[in-house]
């Protein structure tokens, strides 16, 4: 058996049968077409046990079942993503998990990934867009050599598309900017001042993303712990 076969066998495995589980799924956004129901802490547990594995995570992806992305995302050695591959995931995603899935597993990791940040917010593609976004928000969280004025700059592409209502974009677009505002207390001013500029755009994503931004920027907990880090 191929590694391929050998994987999508393991998925299947490790599948919830039922179909209320992917109807579950469904009820929170998520593509269920070709899903098969893995539960994350158990894809997790897979890509571990497959360990690295590029060409095989490159596989995984052309299926197209959204479990077996998520895998990919996992098994893939982000050194090895090229510019096209990372193009070309994004271009083909339908489901939020799995972009989400793939910035916090893969592309956070690459040495391509502000570079994609840049190119990604500035795309009119839905998924496209969001991952760039997702993905400016998991390096703020993990990406410690990078000083704040990237972050800074940053707030541009946030700017940028704080009118975009598109549900998966504006959830992306908050996101970034909440956790740019809960990475120091430089940058939480800075996050804070954002907000309060989107909030005078008129629009309704904009207003959304700011108050929602500004509730938790401004929380007594993210200061105190600010506060502490200083």
């Amino acid at each position: 058996m191929n590694r391929l076969a050998h994987a999508l066998s393991l998925l299947r495995d490790n599948a919830r049968a039922g179909p209320g589980d992917v109807a579950g799924m469904a009820r929170f956004g998520m593509d269920v077409e070709r899903r098969l129901g893995v539960p994350v802490p158990a894809l997790r547990k897979l890509g571990r046990t497959l360990g690295r594995d590029h060409e095989l995570a490159l596989a995984l992806w052309d299926t197209g079942i959204p479990d077996a992305q998520i895998l990919a995302g996992l098994v893939a050695d982000p050194a090895r993503l090229t510019s096209q591959q990372m193009d070309a995931w994004t271009r083909s995603m339908r489901s939020w998990d799995v972009c989400d899935g793939a910035c916090l597993n893969a592309f956070v990791h690459s040495p391509l990934a502000w570079e994609k940040v840049a190119a990604w917010t500035a795309c009119d593609e839905e998924f496209v867009r969001r991952a760039g976004f997702a993905l400016l928000a998991t390096l703020a969280v993990h990406d410690k050599q990078a000083g704040d004025t990237r972050f800074v700059d940053a707030l541009g592409h946030i700017e940028e598309a704080a009118d975009d209502d598109r549900n998966f974009v504006r959830k992306a677009v908050n996101w970034a900017l909440r956790n740019i505002g809960k990475r120091n207390a430089a940058l939480n001013a800075a996050a804070i001042s954002q907000a309060l500029r989107l909030q005078d755009r008129g629009t309704r994503a904009a207003r959304w993303i700011a108050a929602d931004a500004l509730r938790e920027l401004r929380s007594e907990a993210v200061q105190a712990r600010l506060q502490a880090n200083r």
